[in-house]
């Protein structure tokens, strides 16, 4: 397989991936509506950067060591299964709470910061995203791919997340989106919190799964 159809065959497994419902969904849509859309921005920058840590991590052998020492794997599951938990249950605490509806409030919510790093986190609290990137290299990568072009494969996927989560944030930021969510706020949050919790409980769950 040339380069090129590695990197398209990357790409294509990549977007379907970025795009399936999820932890750094949920994460991202409820900041973009609630913090604005810088905050959003931010958010979505961590999220890529995450992926960007995780698929170098695959490149260097993360799977190999998994294999190798399983109970490694399940404690990483559980947790990030029960920071996941943990952030559903802090937003449904908030979901009481009013928010002030000016764009200069909602930009400046909380630190753009603790978002990047909030998006970071969400991210990176799921080792199996590191199976998955695994997976799709394994089946795309050329048999000796050179050093450059797995950091093509790096910044790839960087691209392919943030760029995604950045259409989400943007679009969930928007006027009419943001207008449903204050109207709804209540019942979005608890929504969003207990996905968030289900998902989280779920993947420390499945630690005990073989």
């Amino acid at each position: 397989m040339s380069e090129f159809s590695s990197l398209i065959g990357i790409g294509a497994a990549l977007c379907v991936g970025a795009a399936s419902p999820g932890p750094s969904f949920v994460m991202v849509a409820r900041t973009a509506a609630s913090a604005g859309r810088t905050n959003g921005l931010n958010a979505a920058l961590g999220m890529g950067l995450g992926a960007l840590l995780f698929a170098a991590a695959s490149l260097l052998g993360l799977n190999a060591l998994f294999l190798a020492v399983p109970t490694l794997y399940a404690a990483l599951k559980v947790v990030g299964g029960f920071y996941l938990a943990y952030i559903g249950i802090q937003i449904w605490r908030g979901a009481s709470q009013q928010l002030d509806v000016s764009d200069a409030r909602l930009e400046s919510a909380k630190p753009r910061k603790g978002y990047f790093l909030l998006g970071l986190a969400t991210q990176v609290s799921n080792p199996k995203t590191a199976i998955v990137y695994a997976s799709v290299f394994a089946a795309f990568l050329p048999a000796t791919p050179t050093i450059q072009f797995n950091l093509l494969v790096v910044a790839l996927v960087f691209l392919i997340e943030a760029g995604w989560y950045a259409i989400v944030a943007t679009v969930l930021s928007s006027e009419a989106p943001r207008s449903v969510y204050l109207r709804f706020k209540k019942w979005v949050d608890r929504s969003a919190g207990s996905i968030m919790g289900a998902l989280g409980l779920n993947l420390a769950a499945s630690a005990t799964q073989h």
